[in-house]
């Protein structure tokens, strides 16, 4: 899958778990296709502290979705822990 459709389907499903910031610059970018420098004018910030938001932002996409996985897996398998979500 393109990671741009990825991210934008994970924004969609746990996009609410990020901060107000991470979520407004993925959804600008991902969604809205705009430039780093675009965004930056949008929301008052460098185009480096944008990137570093986008960065952030997928890797707590990445984890939420893998933990969330291992949690459903061991469902299946009886062997869940709280502390695989946490």
């Amino acid at each position: 899958m393109e990671k741009n459709v990825e991210i934008g389907m994970l924004l969609d499903i746990y996009g609410e778990l990020l901060t107000e910031k991470q979520q407004n610059i993925l959804d600008l970018y991902y969604n809205n296709n705009l430039s780093l420098a675009e965004i930056a004018d949008e929301v008052h910030i460098t185009r480096q502290a944008v990137r570093d938001s986008i960065v952030k932002g997928e890797k707590k996409l990445f984890r939420i979705r893998r933990k969330t996985r291992n949690y459903e897996k061991g469902t299946k398998t009886g062997k869940t822990n709280t502390k695989d979500i946490i």
